[in-house]
């Protein structure tokens, strides 16, 4: 089947190898010359070598003059194409193209900036380890807090780090309140008429020693204290004990008489006579200098002084126990 023929000259017939087929040849299709085999064709092939420009046909162009590998200046018009212009790659060597760079924006193919890698690097690890810092450090502050908080003392459950021992912070007050003076009935500074005794069993003093006779007036008993540590508010606590009635008598502190009578009620609700059941506690809070005090108990008019007595102390602060 042979195509039919729309004209001379059309794209389908510019085959370089029409003369190859049938419908080629009959359409006078010839081997190349110069051109592509077909009458009046373009001639667009030609030998390698054999392109000229500007330089009339049959005539050898003209050498080039230039510094070696360098293409010459041409001339032309401003603005428009110089026809005798040819690329530098056409001549004998010619600048070869440029090379390029693997990272692109030139620089001559540097490598990757791994000075400013690094500096990041860098700031990355001192910003966590100061973060750890300050997580440490505050960490620390709560745990301190809470111990003051909890006053120092050791939790119910505590943990593997934790001592069930007490804190120094609580050793050392109660160290400070034992170094306040207490004194028993053997130490005391006794009227005449008043003497210690030890037959009532229940006296808390050393060796069960108590001082009695003190149910008449103008009996006393007489505490020098040395040692306060500073003036303030003390609890002084007494201990005694009565049988039956309630009992009261005239405190007196640094030479003067201190508020109203010291109360010495019966609170164990002993049997009248029955001395060995009555042993308690009363307690005054009287106001003491630094360093040494005097304090006397002693029974005056009106007062009420069937009483056995053992000893004296002291707590700082004003508290009941």
């Amino acid at each position: 089947m042979t195509p039919g023929n729309n004209g001379a000259s059309t794209p389908e017939d510019d085959d370089p190898f029409g003369y190859l087929y049938a419908d080629g040849q009959a359409n006078g299709a010839q081997p190349p010359s110069g051109g592509y085999g077909y009458p009046n064709s373009v001639n667009r092939v030609r030998p390698v070598g054999t392109r000229q420009y500007g330089t009339p046909q049959g005539q050898p162009a003209p050498q080039q003059q230039g510094v070696y590998g360098q293409a010459p200046q041409q001339q032309g018009a401003h603005g428009r194409p110089n026809a005798h212009y040819a690329a530098p790659e056409t001549f004998p060597g010619g600048a070869p193209a440029p090379q390029q760079s693997g990272h692109g924006g030139g620089g001559g193919g540097r490598g990757p900036n791994t000075k400013g890698l690094l500096i990041g690097a860098v700031a990355v690890v001192a910003a966590v380890v100061i973060g750890i810092a300050v997580a440490m450090t505050s960490s620390g502050s709560e745990d301190d807090k809470g111990g003051d908080e909890a006053g120092g003392g050791s939790t119910a459950n505590p943990t593997q780090s934790e001592s069930t021992e007490p804190s120094p912070s609580a050793s050392d007050g109660a160290e400070e309140e034992a170094e306040l003076p207490a004194t028993d009935a053997k130490s005391l500074r006794l009227s005449p008429g008043v003497a210690t005794a030890s037959e009532v069993e229940g006296a808390r003093s050393d060796g069960g020693v108590y001082v009695a006779n003190l149910n008449k007036p103008g009996a006393s008993v007489t505490w020098t204290v040395d040692g306060i540590p500073e003036e303030g508010l003390y609890t002084l606590f007494t201990g005694y004990s009565t049988a039956g009635e309630d009992q009261s008598m005239t405190l007196t502190v640094n030479g003067k008489e201190f508020g109203s009578k010291l109360n010495m009620s019966n609170f164990t609700g002993a049997e009248d006579g029955d001395f060995a059941k009555g042993w308690t506690t009363t307690y005054a809070y009287p106001t003491l200098n630094k360093g040494t005090n005097t304090i006397s108990l002693s029974c005056a008019d009106g007062d009420k002084c069937n009483v056995l007595l053992d000893q004296f102390s002291l707590k700082k602060g004003k508290v009941e126990s």
